[in-house]
């Protein structure tokens, strides 16, 4: 997949693309690190490369089954464990899930006539407002391109804390694009 998203054709084609790309720069942050890599916490926060990737996936999934109104049990005391990989558990597992999700995103969204949809608000969290009961289908997909985006960049900032990868470079190794003058492809360190 390129740097950018490509054209787009309408509203919702172009939601589900940038929401695709977000996904696809967080996963490269993970491109080429080892098992203790993908768990390193190398900055003052507790978060990882792996961890990110695999909240941002069950984050989507959580949304994606409030707009099919298929609301599931959510145990908040757990939330630390939605950022963290498990015993055990690797990254082709997380991308699996993820890859999983995001087809399920896609064909929800491509299935709904109206983007302007409501959506009910879940106001046992605090971070949601009280007054209002209803987002709106397009809401929840720009939350997730936000969401995901925000985590990429704590993901770039792990990363580089990590090995010194930096997201072009990450992305020219992983695409195969030649050397130039001003790009050079990231390579592990020796």
């Amino acid at each position: 997949m390129p740097g950018q998203v490509g054209a787009i054709g309408n509203e919702r084609e172009g939601l589900l693309a940038y929401l695709a790309q977000m996904r696809y720069v967080l996963r490269l942050t993970a491109y080429g690190l080892s098992p203790e890599q993908l768990r390193a916490a190398p900055t003052a926060s507790p978060l990882t490369v792996g961890g990110l990737i695999k909240h941002c996936a069950s984050t989507e999934e959580g949304w994606i089954d409030i707009v099919r109104r298929e609301p599931r049990e959510v145990d908040y005391n757990a939330y630390a464990e939605n950022f963290a990989l498990g015993d055990g558990e690797t990254i082709e597992d997380v991308f699996a899930n993820y890859e999983r999700i995001a087809a399920r995103t896609e064909k929800t969204i491509t299935e709904i006539a109206d983007l302007g949809q409501d959506v009910p608000v879940d106001h046992s969290v605090p971070w949601n407002p009280k007054d209002l009961d209803n987002w709106s289908v397009r809401w929840v997909l720009l939350h997730l391109i936000q969401e995901t985006a925000r985590h990429a960049g704590h993901a770039d900032i792990i990363r580089e804390a990590v090995d010194g990868g930096t997201a072009y470079p990450i992305m020219a190794a992983a695409e195969g694009w030649p050397e130039s003058p001003w790009m050079k492809p990231w390579k592990p360190s020796s």
